[in-house]
C-alpha cells in the first residue's frame, strides 16, 4: 500500500479539477448542494439486485447518493452498472445496494453492523462528500471511517474504500486535512484495496453530470465503473484466495 503523500501525488490533476469547479461556488452554493444530497433522494436507498444466484460472490456498495443512484434509474445506478460490467467480465456477482442519499460517515458507523449482517464477501465503502459539504470535523470523519473499516475488516471481509475531496471553499487547512485522511486510513490498513478518488474523470464534467453539477449521470456513473472495475476484480480475486 502507497504512502499518504505518494497516493496524494498521484491524484494532483483530480484535486486541481475539483478545486477549480468548487471553487467558483460560494458557501450558498454549498448549502444547496447540502440539500440536494440530503432532501430530494429517498433515505431508504437500499435495494439488492441478483438476489437469487446463490453461490456467487456477494458485493455490497456501501455509502450516499453517489451510491444509491441519485436521480437515476435503478438499471443506471453505480452498483447496478458495476454488476453488468463484472457479468460482461467473466464474474457474475450479488450486488447489493447499501447506499442512503444524505448520509454522512456518522450514518455509516451506525448502520455498518446491519449491512454485515448480509455477510457480504466485498464491501465498497464510498462515503465522505457530504461530511465535506458540512464541514464536519475531519477528525470525526476520520474516526467513523475507521470504525467502518476496522469492522468490515474484523468479519473477514474485502474492503474497497474509495476517497473524496473536500470543499475548497472551507479553507486549505480543512482541505489538507480531508484529503489526506483517506490514503492515511487506508495506508494503515494493508488489507484495504484504497481506490483514492471516487469521482475521478467525471467531476466538474457538465457531460457526465446531471444538471446540479454534483450527481453523476448514466454516463458518468459508466466512467466510474470503469475506473474502479479493476480494484474490484482485483478485490474479487483476493476473497477468492482468502
Amino acid at each position: 500500500m502507497a504512502g499518504s503523500e505518494g497516493v496524494y501525488d498521484q491524484n494532483q490533476n483530480s484535486v486541481q479539477t475539483y478545486g477549480r469547479y468548487l471553487s467558483v461556488f460560494n458557501r450558498a452554493r454549498a448549502v444547496l448542494m447540502l440539500l440536494a444530497l440530503v432532501v430530494l433522494t429517498p433515505l431508504t436507498g437500499v435495494s439488492t439486485t441478483a438476489n437469487a444466484k446463490d453461490g456467487l460472490p456477494v458485493i455490497t456498495a456501501f455509502g450516499d447518493s453517489l451510491t444509491a443512484g441519485y436521480g437515476l434509474p435503478g438499471a443506471e445506478s453505480f452498483p447496478t452498472q458495476l454488476s453488468v460490467a463484472l457479468e460482461a467480465a467473466g464474474q457474475p456477482v450479488q450486488m447489493i445496494n447499501a447506499g442512503v442519499s444524505g448520509d454522512t460517515t456518522a450514518g455509516g458507523a451506525a448502520r455498518i453492523d446491519w449491512t454485515l449482517s448480509d455477510n457480504p464477501d466485498v464491501l465498497i465503502v464510498e462515503l465522505g462528500a457530504n461530511d465535506g459539504l458540512r464541514g464536519v470535523d475531519p477528525a470525526e470523519t476520520r474516526r467513523n471511517l475507521g470504525v467502518i473499516l476496522d469492522k468490515a475488516l474484523a468479519a473477514n471481509v474485502t474492503v474497497v474504500f474509495t476517497g473524496m475531496l473536500a470543499p475548497p471553499n472551507l479553507g486549505p487547512e480543512f482541505e489538507a486535512e480531508f484529503n489526506t485522511l483517506f490514503p492515511e486510513l487506508a495506508a494503515a490498513r494493508p488489507d484495504v484495496l484504497f481506490y483514492p478518488f471516487f469521482l475521478d474523470g467525471v467531476v466538474a464534467d457538465p457531460a457526465l453530470n446531471q444538471r446540479d453539477g454534483i450527481h453523476p449521470n448514466a454516463e458518468g456513473v459508466a466512467v466510474i465503473v470503469e475506473k474502479i472495475l479493476p480494484i474490484v476484480m482485483k478485490a474479487l480475486e483476493h476473497h477468492s484466495l482468502s
